[in-house]
């Protein structure tokens, strides 16, 4: 690998700089936090220049995207869900740019195309983002995203002709859709301020998200405002009708930690509709914890909530005796396991989902009493699926796991005994999961804490060192990483001899909320310790080498990779960053960042600011000690990422390659690639899919020297 990069020349503006609590922090790159200026435009374009060739030249690049292509091209289906007297799902005939939403009369019935999002534009780039049918089934309202955007248009159709409904709705972000019973109107959450010209590569803050109620027919202008905070301008709101159609449910969250307060309507009790602010009823006005709505009977309610519950229980509150010592538990805390989710179906049940050590069992009790019926039998794996309603008799759930593409399963709730049986099995031509295995490990991180974690790849493998790794992991935001069916991985471990492992670092939820806490804020560290011992796990156990290792996050893992490659750079060979989050000083000044302080910490605050400044990956570039040289790192982001914006890649990339570019030992490359028309993942068109995993997957090689296995 050659030492000569001729990274683009990039202005630092040594006189902006910023006070923390005393302590001067230099901002050389503020520039680059405008994404419409000529400067960062051009940018932009200098690094594509320098690494969409050097990608190129990898010789595994074109064979990967062929493969990929090729294996990649299966159909691809979703749980079905009966909404008025139709079922619908969703499916993918295998390269479609876009899933597609069919409908079928009964589920012997041959399904037709209902809503084909490829429609909407000729590259894709244009994806159904949220939906909500009306309570009979006789209108839909859904979300159109364009370019990745969180930002997104509601529509309105009429299901039975399909008909476009004049009602557009604009400056919607991170919305419910929730519809009366009366199919008048439903309610949604817009940013008035923040909305009116945004597409999606824009920074400004995101504050003062309000509820609005839209009547069916009738002009944006003259939604009802139901609910605002502007006291608390980064407080959101969820909205939710329950099951009756009386009660409408509020929750409204400050942050990304699980707690929220918990609001409710008695709609049935306005005389006059809706017409205004609602007199919305406070039953938990704190955030001590987290509420979610399950089912009613009445005025008896069922939440799960994770109060004085980090593992999280079922619970009941009568909301005409409100007081807290009168709350009953219906199904209590798990001794172990997490209680992921739940749905009420067939009137008086209750669908359970618990994580077992990062794998999915699913229960079904009765609501009345919490009892346990059953246990459905189930594969190690992942529930990724669901559908099932109150007034339905029937449910659908959807496994998957690494080796397993996805079993649809189907179960009639009113027979005797409760046999589920195999609805749709998803295949995969030319994949055979008899040749690859998967085992669950359990490691010792820095402070003796078993952390686990799956371990992919063919089977008979040669523990002698000699096989690349590719060790992936998030550790926030209490998101479990469970196992699923992963196209591009395979495709690593079968043809490039690889090995695939994901540790279940703190931080995340696999084990409830004591895990979430145990890394975050203060104690973020442990989330990187625990990446670390990971890695030192799959080196000292013979499965790799430090110089097979590839580290790879995305969001918040990419905060995860960029702060463990400026830890220990000895450790890693590769680095490759989706969409990080990479200036913890500034992240909650652009977009929606605020929300994630519940997470990191905020700047703003002086003890906050200790941890932050410690392993802010922008802040912690240095050259290594020493032989050692940084990983050769591939940072990845979209000009429409609104999640996490831009700016922190190109911040990062401009850093490394200033502090690192020009030292001679430094022969690992430092690049960042930016697509256009993307942004931070969701409603990603298949070909740009396959696209970035054939640059990823071809840059490493490239970096690994690694050949290709037919």
């Amino acid at each position: 690998m050659s030492s000569a990069w001729r990274y683009p020349r990039v202005r630092r503006d040594e006189m902006s700089r910023d006070d923390y609590h005393g302590t001067i922090v230099n901002d050389p790159y503020r520039w680059l936090e405008d994404p419409d200026a000529d400067e960062t435009k051009s940018f932009v374009e200098a690094q594509n220049a320098l690494t969409k060739p050097f990608i190129a030249e990898s010789e595994l690049r074109d064979r990967y995207h062929a493969r990929m292509t090729e294996l990649y091209d299966y159909p691809k289906y979703g749980c079905p869900f009966k909404r008025g007297n139709k079922y619908y799902y969703y499916k993918n005939t295998g390269l479609q740019n876009q899933y597609v939403m069919y409908w079928q009369d009964d589920l012997k019935s041959e399904g037709s195309v209902f809503l084909d999002p490829n429609e909407w534009s000729e590259d894709g780039t244009i994806a159904l983002k949220g939906k909500a049918f009306s309570e009979d089934g006789s209108l839909l309202a859904y979300g159109k995203s364009s370019s990745g955007s969180d930002w997104l248009d509601i529509h309105v159709l009429k299901v039975d002709s399909r008909e476009e409904m004049t009602d557009v709705l604009t400056q919607v972000k991170f919305t419910s859709m929730a519809w009366t019973h009366d199919n008048k109107g439903f309610f949604y959450n817009r940013y008035p301020e923040a909305g009116v010209n945004a597409d999606g590569t824009e920074t400004d803050i995101n504050l003062n998200q309000k509820l609005y109620y839209h009547v069916i027919g009738t002009d944006q202008k003259e939604d009802v405002l139901c609910c605002e905070f502007p006291d608390n301008p980064k407080w959101m709101i969820g909205a939710e009708v329950t099951d009756d159609g009386q009660y409408l449910v509020l929750t409204v969250c400050e942050g990304c930690d699980p707690v929220n307060r918990l609001y409710y309507c008695d709609l049935s009790q306005l005389p006059n509709g809706i017409n205004g602010l609602l007199p919305y009823v406070k039953l938990v006005d704190n955030f001590d914890a987290e509420y979610e709505y399950i089912a009613n009977n009445g005025t008896l309610f069922t939440f799960k909530t994770n109060l004085k519950s980090p593992r999280y229980k079922l619970i009941n509150i009568d909301i005409s005796a409100p007081e807290m010592e009168k709350w009953t538990d219906l199904v209590e805390e798990h001794e172990k396991d997490v209680l992921n989710w739940a749905a009420c179906v067939n009137k008086d049940f209750l669908v359970l989902c618990y994580l077992h050590d990062v794998k999915s069992v699913l229960h079904l009790h009765h609501l009345n009493t919490g009892a346990r019926c059953l246990t459905f039998p189930l594969d190690i794996g992942t529930i990724c699926g669901f559908s099932g309603r109150r007034k339905s008799t029937e449910v659908f759930y959807h496994f998957t796991s690494f080796l397993t593409p996805g079993i649809i399963y189907h179960c009639d709730l009113t027979k005797e005994t409760l046999e589920p049986t195999v609805f749709r099995q998803i295949e995969v031509k030319g994949f055979d999961a008899s040749k690859f295995e998967t085992n669950q490990v359990f490691y010792e991180t820095k402070d003796k804490t078993a952390i686990p974690m799956f371990i992919v790849h063919k089977k008979n493998l040669n523990l002698d060192r000699s096989h690349p790794c590719y060790l992936y992991g998030y550790g926030g935001f209490n998101v479990s990483i469970t196992p699923s069916f992963s196209t591009s991985r395979l495709i690593f471990i079968q043809n490039m001899g690889g090995v695939l492992a994901i540790p279940n670092i703190r931080g995340g939820g696999e084990y409830g909320e004591d895990w979430h806490q145990a890394g975050m804020l203060g104690k973020k560290q442990n989330v990187f310790d625990d990446f670390h011992a990971a890695a030192e796990f799959v080196v000292e156990k013979g499965y790799t080498t430090s110089k097979k290792l590839v580290i790879c996050g995305g969001s918040n893992g990419g905060l995860l990779v960029g702060a463990c490659a400026n830890q220990r750079p000895e450790l890693y060979k590769c680095v490759v960053a989706h969409v990080g989050v990479m200036d913890m000083l500034k992240f909650h000044k652009f977009t929606i960042g605020h929300a994630w302080t519940t997470d990191y910490g905020c700047s703003d605050k002086k003890e906050e600011f200790e941890w932050l400044i410690k392993y802010s990956p922008l802040h912690n570039v240095k050259v290594p000690p020493g032989d050692v040289q940084y990983p050769a790192t591939l940072l990845l982001t979209g000009d429409h990422d609104d999640r996490v914006v831009p700016l922190h890649s190109l911040k990062f990339a401009s850093e490394l390659q200033y502090v690192l570019g020009a030292e001679p030992k430094q022969t690992n490359p430092l690049m960042i690639l930016v697509d256009t028309k993307s942004g931070h993942g969701a409603g990603k068109p298949t070909g740009k899919i396959i696209n970035e995993t054939s640059d990823i997957y071809g840059f490493i090689a490239r970096i690994l020297d690694i050949a290709w296995i037919e």
